[in-house]
């Protein structure tokens, strides 16, 4: 019963990855390659968070 109310910790990861592509996305625009390269690495990570937990 208590795992009704509790949060989908993968939607939330979903959720973060693509506020950080989103960025990655604008920031590619604006021409800063270096800053848009280190974004997309950290939502890399994230999906790989995302991975692990649908593995396990």
């Amino acid at each position: 019963m208590l795992k009704l109310f509790k949060k989908d910790p993968i939607k939330k990861l979903e959720k973060e990855y693509l506020k950080l592509m989103e960025e990655a996305m604008n920031i590619q625009r604006g021409g800063d390659i270096k800053a848009y390269a280190l974004k997309v690495a950290e939502a890399e990570e994230i999906q790989k968070q995302i991975d692990k937990l649908r593995k396990g």
